[in-house]
């Protein structure tokens, strides 16, 4: 399939998010990814699984929710109901039992994803590899849109792919959020990336979809 370009509608207007996430389809989207926060696991409070459902609704591309929450096993069904794809949780949250999160995401029909802030060690996926279809791996700290890359987590990148490919799980999809754009996204995917989230780089655009082409050139 090759690199998927998932834009981030965080930067969006949150009054027209369905109608945004539409308009990024038709300019070349292949997933959307929707930033949700709940303003206690990262300062900033955004939406909710309402929203999500009427996105869902409106295009025909996967979404992925992205889970910065604190209590994400309570959210997980909401967001399944809605219609996402993906659903994808931190182990920095304070749930304890991350392992049977993510099997209940399956039961609901998802593909299970796992972030990994910056700062957290890469380790961790070597043990939820059978649980899994992708590791997000935040090269920015979660929270807030239009931050600058940190080019340290592309080790990180190849780590991780290192450790998928050992747990025989070379179909893992390694997505990539913050601060991706024209000028890092042949980094990035040269180290192991599968799915190139871009927040600002596109939203911000006056020409989306030729923001979005910027990044398929790499494809």
């Amino acid at each position: 399939m090759g690199t998927i370009i998932a834009p981030s509608i965080l930067g969006c207007r949150h009054g027209e998010l369905a109608g945004a996430a539409a308009g990024l389809e038709r300019d070349g989207a292949d997933w959307i990814h929707l930033d949700v926060m709940d303003g206690v696991f990262v300062p900033v409070l955004t939406f909710g699984a309402g929203v999500a459902r009427s996105i869902c609704s409106t295009v025909s591309i996967p979404v992925d929710a992205h889970l910065m929450v604190e209590r994400p096993a309570g959210l997980i069904e909401s967001f399944a109901e809605a219609g996402c794809r993906y659903i994808t949780i931190h182990p920095e949250s304070s749930e304890k039992h991350i392992h049977r999160v993510l099997g209940r995401i399956r039961e609901l029909g998802c593909s299970p994803g796992l972030a990994l802030n910056p700062a957290t060690p890469p380790d961790i996926v070597r043990w939820v590899a059978g649980l899994i279809d992708l590791v997000l791996i935040m090269t920015v700290n979660p929270g807030y849109g239009g931050q600058k890359h940190i080019s340290s987590m592309n080790k990180k990148i190849r780590t991780v792919r290192r450790i998928l490919n050992d747990a025989d799980r070379q179909d893992v999809l390694i997505s990539i959020d913050g601060g991706v754009d024209s000028t890092n996204a042949k980094i990035l995917i040269d180290a192991g990336a599968s799915v190139l989230v871009s927040g600002s780089y596109i939203t911000s655009s006056s020409d989306r979809a030729g923001a979005i082409n910027s990044l398929k050139v790499f494809k």
